[in-house]
């Protein structure tokens, strides 16, 4: 009995992965493309909500193509999560691409190669094609098995119906392996691929409903098809470009999808991928589908990835560009100019820009009730508000991660609602930047290399040819050290203890 038991409880367990955005089922807009107040797990940002919206209702009418849209805010204002609801609302028709600014520093592949291969991602193509099915209802399956081990390979017949007609067909070793697997029985209604030989089980007939007293949900009953056994029926098949790029490209073909190593892909190979769906789409059997890329933290990416950027998104086949960063005015990485967001200014002005707002606390107190109910946690009124509190004082981030630890100091004091003492005691296990910021202050002399960054060049701050008394503000704690008439060029390093003088060597 305890073997039965334990054997049920390992099937009713079920994994679960809650991510950071895994509440966000949309946008939460009406169709008028205003904002809910709180829907589809967004909150507030409404005004930064409806200009998502604009550009997703664009995009998926097919009005804007090769655009770029940049979701500009402090840290932790949603700009991710409002990244994420437009890939939600977009659905699985529209391709969404999405990656950081630092995983194109790769030693496999050029930057421009992984840039090149996001872009081809987030490009679907949608194929039309005609294809011979053979559909209809089960009546009969005979398979004969030969009566000795190891003789001639099994045969069998198969009798499919329609409300018009009734066919036998032969069936041979492969066929009668492809009904074994999809467990087709007498009653079920099949679809059979002629070309490839697929069978595809379409649900069950309303004359075998009857059959059995108890059926699970997994069962679709349907009417039994009409007309003739063998219809050409039209198939969409919905494929990215890079896909194709990759089966074409390699020796081992589609596989490489699977395993990930794709390598650099050839511009030959690209240039004659888009020549042919060119010639599909003006014979009217292919459609482009330009979709998404989502590129979050940009201001990691180089001058090259930008000027690169430049050029790809004035290409006729590009999808609408979408970056985030939480950066200010700050350098362009691999140069020393500075540029609002670290983003050039030739770039920039090619972005429609969506700024998010720091939440209020009445919103933070709405977030944190909906990731409480993401994650299954009961918590009091009184610890929801001291939640709400910690998030305003400390970070939205911060609060989110003590709601599972909360509930886990909950469950070892055999609690079912996590309370005030729960959410003190994980306040004081685990600190927010700001505490762990004013420890660091605090301690700082104990810690090891603490002091080693502090580097100070005479001609470029100012300091004296004599600078005993400067130096002396700096650190107090030094005594005995000789600091006078040392060169202009020369490089003062403050330690703990000591104050090392350093003379460039000239080359």
């Amino acid at each position: 009995m305890a073997e039965l038991k334990l054997s049920e409880s390992r099937d009713l367990t079920r994994i679960e992965r809650i991510g950071a955005h895994s509440h966000i089922r949309g946008l939460g807009l009406d169709s008028a493309l205003e904002a809910r107040d709180v829907s589809e797990g967004m909150v507030g940002q409404t005004s930064a909500r409806k200009a998502a919206g604009v550009i997703l209702q664009m995009i998926k009418e097919g009005k804007i193509a090769g655009r770029a849209v940049l979701l500009a805010g402090q840290p932790g204002t949603g700009k991710t999560a409002i990244a994420m609801g437009m890939a939600k609302s977009l659905g699985l028709e529209t391709p969404f691409a999405m990656m950081a600014g630092s995983e194109l520093f790769s030693l496999e592949m050029s930057k421009t190669e992984a840039l090149m291969q996001a872009f081809r991602k987030a490009i679907g193509v949608r194929i039309k094609e005609e294809t011979e099915i053979i559909e209809g209802e089960v009546v009969e399956v005979q398979i004969d098995r030969p009566a000795v081990a190891g003789a001639a390979s099994k045969t069998g017949k198969l009798t499919l119906k329609t409300t018009e007609m009734e066919t036998v067909y032969d069936l041979g070793a492969k066929m009668i392996e492809a009904l074994g697997k999809e467990k087709v029985q007498s009653g079920d209604v099949i679809a059979i691929d002629k070309a490839s030989g697929k069978i595809t089980k379409l649900g069950r007939s309303f004359s075998r409903s009857r059959d059995y007293d108890a059926m699970g949900p997994q069962v679709k009953f349907m009417q039994c098809p009409d007309g003739e056994l063998q219809k050409r029926k039209e198939v969409v098949h919905c494929v990215t470009l890079h896909e194709i790029d990759v089966i074409n490209s390699r020796t081992q073909g589609f596989l490489a999808l699977f395993t990930g190593d794709t390598g650099e892909i050839r511009s030959e190979v690209r240039e004659q991928i888009d020549t042919k769906v060119a010639e599909w789409r003006e014979e009217g059997k292919a459609e482009i589908v330009p979709g998404v890329l989502f590129i979050d933290e940009v201001h990691m990416l180089d001058i090259e990835c930008f000027s690169f950027l430049n050029r790809a998104l004035e290409n006729e086949m590009a999808p609408i560009l979408v970056v985030a960063t939480n950066r200010g005015i700050t350098t362009i990485r691999g140069t020393n100019y500075k540029s609002p967001h670290g983003i050039p200014i030739d770039l920039l002005d090619r972005l429609l820009i969506i700024t998010t707002q720091p939440y209020t606390e009445d919103e933070i107190s709405k977030i944190l009730n909906i990731r409480c109910q993401e994650e299954e946690v009961e918590m009091s009124e009184e610890a929801k508000h001291l939640l709400t509190k910690i998030g305003v004082d400390a970070s939205l981030r911060y609060a989110i991660h003590l709601i599972t630890a909360s509930s886990l100091a909950c469950q070892k004091r055999k609690g079912n609602i996590v309370e005030m003492e729960d959410i003190n005691r994980v306040y004081h296990l685990f600190l927010d930047v700001k505490r762990s910021t004013q420890y660091l202050m605090e301690y700082q002399s104990q810690y090891m290399f603490i002091q080693t960054g502090n580097i100070f060049k005479p001609a470029a701050i100012g300091i004296p040819k004599n600078p005993m008394n400067t130096v002396a503000n700096h650190c107090a704690k030094v005594s005995g050290a000789v600091l006078a008439n040392f060169p202009r060029n020369s490089i003062i390093m403050i330690w703990n203890t000591t104050v090392e003088l350093r003379t460039p060597t000239k080359t």
